[in-house]
């Protein structure tokens, strides 16, 4: 009688002893996802490189200019001020929202009261398409009407007499806030989904050997959990620093160009300004700077975090 041990599994019979049509099918089955990747995203990438070397201004693409664009892309101070604002953005609200959803994963994750309702409510911001949250906020943070700026900023003396999105040194604070009530709350569940995954058998070894909750949690929780925060960490990372439709809801990237991001540039570059060149040679720089980060991070957080 053979045993477990002794079973063949398709895995272990040579490529060329199975049929041609068991070497394809892995291949069919995925030709619908990779054909749709490469209509939406490859074939209209690789046209915005083309676009970067050519001449196109108010939809016209005529000669070919070499690095021109990027060269006055990397000359005009308006980019620059661009990347420093998206920088501000993701450096204070990212962390924010990290901190502030570990700390409410771990807090979920102690069996509280009425947790089966707790986090579908703690989700609705999250679930709200951005659209619908500029709205909501631009409401809420209206100039003397609005009832946040009315109970809170006028009532403190913070804020008079205009929106907080109309104050070029606290608009993009405002449009922070926001991202952080939107975001907090899919950290946390990210996090306490992380945390519901995790063995229970280091901890009752760890309470054994007579280790606080402090100590479990910098020496098991942070250590296991050290793939999932670096993976989500990254995501926020690279979805902050693109941060559009709130940003155009709420300021349009105003008042003067305090809260413009690189994506509200691009869009008025093309559709304001028709200099279709320029903003491809923005967002071809902006890939690859991305893609260098990326691919540093993926190497540190691979060799020192095991995270990968």
């Amino acid at each position: 009688m053979a045993s477990a041990s002794d079973t063949i599994t398709t895995a272990d019979i040579p490529p060329k002893a199975l049929p041609r049509e068991r070497l394809w099918y892995p291949y069919l089955l995925i030709a619908p996802s990779m054909l749709m990747l490469v209509v939406v995203s490859l074939v209209p990438f690789l046209y915005t490189i083309y676009l970067s070397f050519h001449a196109a201004k108010f939809g016209r693409v005529t000669d070919f200019i070499g690095f021109d664009n990027y060269a006055v892309l990397l000359t005009d101070a308006r980019f620059w001020n661009s990347i420093g604002v998206a920088a501000t953005f993701v450096v204070i609200a990212v962390p924010i929202e990290f901190m502030l959803g570990l700390a409410g994963a771990l807090v979920l994750n102690q069996n509280v009261r009425g947790r089966s309702l707790l986090v579908p409510l703690l989700f609705m911001p999250t679930m709200m398409a951005p659209i619908v949250v500029g709205l909501l906020w631009k409401i809420m943070l209206a100039g003397s009407w609005g009832f946040f700026s009315y109970n809170v900023l006028e009532r403190f003396n913070l804020l008079e007499g205009t929106s907080v999105f109309a104050s070029p040194e606290y608009a993009l604070y405002a449009l922070i806030f926001v991202d952080i009530w939107q975001w907090t709350p899919f950290m946390m569940l990210a996090f306490f989904a992380g945390l519901q995954a995790l063995p229970l058998g280091p901890y009752r070894a760890a309470a054994v050997d007579g280790a606080n909750p402090v100590q479990m949690f910098f020496h098991i929780t942070l250590p296991m959990m050290t793939p999932l925060l670096a993976v989500i960490g990254l995501l926020r990372f690279i979805d902050a620093f693109k941060v559009f439709d709130t940003i155009y809801i709420l300021t349009g990237g105003g008042p003067g160009i305090s809260t413009e991001t690189p994506s509200i540039l691009a869009n008025k570059m093309t559709f304001e300004f028709w200099n279709i060149g320029e903003a491809s040679a923005l967002a071809v720089l902006v890939w690859l700077a991305f893609f260098v980060f990326c691919n540093a991070f993926y190497q540190i957080a691979k060799k020192r975090l095991n995270a990968f």
